[in-house]
Parts: C-alpha cells; structure tokens; sequence
C-alpha cells in the first residue's frame, strides 16, 4: 500500500533477538516506537545519570534496517507501584521552599535536554508530553500530575522549548487519547492555542486511538483530524489498536463493569468486524493529508497490553497474529477490495 504517512510499530528490546520477528519489522514498517524503553522510568535513573542501553539497541536496529525512530515519551504524569514515569527524583526537596520551583525546572529542562540531545539526529520526532489533559470535566490540565502540583501548567512549555533547543530538526507532539471526545478535545485545543501564544515551539498532536470494533465513531475520528489540521499543525496516529470489547468507562475503574471474555477461538463475525474496522480507519488515514505517521502499539497478538489491561482475557487488536501471520484486518489495508 502507498500511504503519504510512515507506517510504525512500538516494540521493546526482544523483540528483535527473535530472527522472525526482527525480519518481519525490517520488511514491514517504516518507523519505530520504543514501547517503554524511552519512558522517563527506563531512562531516567537519577539526577544526571541515564540508562539509554535498550533504547539504543532499538535504535540501531532502525538505522541498520533504514527504519525511523520516533521518541516516546519525554514527560509523563503516570505512577502506580514501582513503576513510575514521573520518577520522584525530579520532585527531591520541599515544596515550601522558595526556590523549590525553580529546582524541579531546572532538573526537568536538564533531563529532556540530556535525552534528546543522546538522540539527535536519530529521533525525528517526540512525544514530548503525555497525557496532560484532564478527564474531569471540571478541570483543563490533570492536576493531579506531579508536574502540574511542582510547576502548574508552566512544564509542558518547559519540555517543549528544551526539546527544540536540543534537537531543532525533531518534531514535537503533545500526545494524548479520546482526542475524538468532543469536550476533551476542546480543552486539548485550548492548550495548543495557550502555548502558541507564548511562542513555544510545537508541531502536532499524536492521537493514540486505542479503539475498539465499533467505537469511536468514524466521523468523531475524522473530527479530530481536521481540528488540529485547522490549527495548521499535523497529526499522528501513535498507538494504535483495534479492541474486540467496547468497554463502558467504568470499566476502568471497576473490572466487574468490563465486558466478558469472548473465548478462543474468537468467533469470526468479531473478526471480521476487526477487519473491517482497520479498512475504514485507514480509507479515512489515506484521505487525510495532515497525517504522517500511523504506529501500531505493538505489530503481532503474542505481544500486547489489551490481553490483561483493563482486565485479563482473550484480545487479539494489532494486524499479525501470534505466529507473525497477516489477518484479514492486514488484508483490508494492503487491498481495499477486502473492504466493504
């Protein structure tokens, strides 16, 4: 298939030991992602000191096979246990001193400054913030972010203007999901618009649409597109997926609202309804200019999150299955005669 757009996949370190896999990526896709190896929780190991050997290793696989890189993630809210993307290092110190803002500034600018220096010339393009937005229809910004409650909304330009300096020629996303919801997208916009008034240098938005087989709506997805295309900024497509269950939101919060595992074998009319979800979601890519890249979050069903995330069963959303075979979902995409 000729697209105007780089065709991507988020993988992590092993998934190029295995010959056939690696094989597959080479042939197959013209960007990579580094599912977590990029994270500020994979990296960022204290105060000046950094592990960048698994994202390095992804990135040599890419120059050797003449693949692109794109950077994920610079800034992120998320912790939950051990794993935290907002290590606390960065938040060191006592918030009551007067100079303490000023430190977590100073140690926010000097890391993404560090990492995306680490990556010149061979990332072109970041998500330098994800997830900044609130679900909360009361709120513009998460609050509850430890970088919103250490800097307000003052970090994302923050990241934003170090990432240009380090690296001029990256291009530089804010990256965040449900951009289809008309009322999230709105405070998205704002934000875009806020920044851009204060000369802060930023490209485009990376939407993540992990969808399902029937929501969202096409013309909600096309909507997003075209806002931001309107802004005069692209747009990418950074995580994608196509999930069998079409869960209601509490479900994230209460795996007893989740949907009930299919079972395998799944049976074919969800299959065929997968298939038919990817042909429509990549007719509307074709048709839309403003988009450059389109990432898979993953490239084959033996590896990925939705097989335990919001809960534990049987989902197969990206177009290989578990043996590196194309699906009818691939098929779609590549002939648009298997679309309906």
């Amino acid at each position: 298939m000729a697209t105007h757009f780089k065709i991507g996949a988020a993988i992590e370190p092993d998934s190029i030991d295995s010959p056939a896999d690696a094989a597959l990526l080479g042939a197959q896709f013209s960007s990579l992602t580094a599912e977590n190896k990029m994270k500020p929780g994979e990296i960022g190991v204290a105060e000046g000191q950094y592990n960048f050997g698994p994202a390095d290793k992804i990135v040599a696989f890419a120059q050797a096979h003449g693949i692109a890189v794109r950077g994920h993630t610079l800034v992120w809210y998320f912790s939950s246990g051990d794993w935290s993307e907002a290590p606390a290092w960065f938040f060191a110190g006592d918030p009551k001193d007067p100079h303490y803002r000023d430190v977590v500034a100073a140690r926010l600018a000097r890391y993404v400054t560090d990492v995306v220096t680490h990556f010149r010339g061979k990332v072109y393009a970041w998500d330098v913030v994800n997830e900044t937005i609130s679900d909360d229809p009361h709120q513009v910004y998460r609050e509850d972010s430890p970088w919103y409650r250490a800097l307000g909304k003052d970090y994302i330009a923050i990241a934003l203007r170090a990432a240009r300096a380090a690296d001029p020629s990256a291009k530089l996303y804010i990256n965040e999901y449900s951009t289809d919801d008309p009322v999230k997208r709105a405070k998205l916009l704002s934000v875009i618009r806020d920044l851009r008034g204060q000369g802060v240098p930023i490209d485009g938005v990376g939407h993540q649409m992990h969808i399902s087989i029937d929501w969202p709506p096409m013309s909600h997805i096309k909507q997003a597109f075209d806002d931001v295309a309107a802004l005069g900024l692209e747009n990418q497509v950074t995580e994608l997926d196509v999930s069998f269950y079409s869960d209601p939101g509490e479900c994230w919060h209460n795996p007893h609202a989740c949907l009930p595992d299919l079972g395998n074998p799944v049976p074919d009319d969800v299959m065929r309804a997968q298939a038919e979800r990817y042909g429509a979601v990549f007719d509307l890519f074709e048709h839309e200019p403003s988009i450059k890249a389109v990432t898979l979050w993953g490239y084959s069903d033996k590896h990925t999150w939705l097989t335990s995330t919001p809960v534990p069963r049987t989902n197969l959303p990206l177009l290989f299955d578990a043996n590196l075979k194309p699906k009818a979902a691939l098929w779609t995409i590549v002939d648009s005669s298997w679309r309906p």
